[in-house]
This record gives structure tokens, C-alpha cells and sequence, in this order.
């Protein structure tokens, strides 16, 4: 039987880090990837977008900075798996343009697109722009009800 798959964006991986809103829908995500039971895939643009939110809470005093480098090790440790192809770039910059999106946020849309499966975030405002053209785009909440 052939495994789930979803793409996962950096909205959703910080939440396996730090203790934010609907972490226990991503970590639970986490899980059923780590147990096998789906596959998590995303840009390899995940890794810079989640190091910079741990740069930016260093910043801010949230973190320390060795706290910090251990939060990234563990991104690297247990990331979902990471594609990139000039296929899924140059989706994203025509989905970029089309929804008036960062390509960056329309990076994981393309992603989702060229795999044929449902990209989860935990961004509201990028799901509310893309939701009605791009039913493939579930938010993390909206998970809560069971496993996916």
C-alpha cells in the first residue's frame, strides 16, 4: 500500500521546535512521518526559512544562541524529505505572480503541485489567498480532528 504524502512548509516545521499554537497537531504530523505511516516532503528552502526564525528569536532574546543551534541540528536530524527541481521553481514563480505571493510561500505550493498532494501550513493569511483555487491546501488547525 502505497504511503500518504504531503508537503509540510516552514509554518508547520517551526512548530515541531517551539512551543506555538497547534504544536500538538504538527509534532503529531511529525510523528506519523518518523513512524512511517506518511511521507513529509518540502523545498529545500525549509532549512533557510526555519533557521531564520531561530536567527530572529536570538534577536529577540527568545532564544540563546546555543539553544538555537541545537533546535537547528534537530530540524536537520528529523526534516521531511527535501526536492528541489527547476520544474517546481518555475511553477513557483508563475503561481508567485498569479496569487501576488511571495515565490518563497508559492515554492511549496509548486511542490505540492508536481507531487499530486496536499500541502499543510499554518500560515492563515497564504491559505485564505490560494484555498479556492488550490483545494490541495489544508490548514494545519483544521487537522486537528484526527490523523491525516
Amino acid at each position: 500500500m502505497k504511503r500518504a504524502v504531503a508537503v509540510v512548509d516552514a509554518s508547520v516545521a517551526i512548530k515541531w521546535l517551539l512551543p506555538e499554537e497547534d504544536r500538538e497537531i504538527a509534532l503529531r504530523l511529525q510523528d506519523d512521518y518518523q513512524n512511517g505511516a506518511t511521507d513529509l516532503i518540502a523545498p529545500e528552502l525549509l532549512i533557510s526559512e526555519v533557521g531564520n526564525v531561530l536567527w530572529k528569536r536570538v534577536r529577540k532574546r527568545d532564544l540563546t544562541p546555543s539553544v538555537a543551534k541545537l533546535l537547528f541540528d534537530g530540524l536537520l536530524r528529523d526534516a521531511p524529505i527535501l526536492l528541489s527541481s527547476d520544474t517546481v521553481h518555475r511553477r513557483a514563480m508563475t503561481l508567485s505572480l498569479e496569487f501576488d505571493r511571495p515565490i518563497y510561500d508559492c515554492e511549496y505550493l509548486a511542490l505540492a503541485w508536481y507531487h499530486g498532494c496536499d500541502l499543510v501550513t499554518a500560515d492563515e493569511r497564504f491559505y485564505r489567498a490560494v484555498r479556492a483555487q488550490w483545494p490541495c491546501v489544508k490548514l494545519l488547525r483544521d487537522l486537528a480532528g484526527g490523523r491525516q
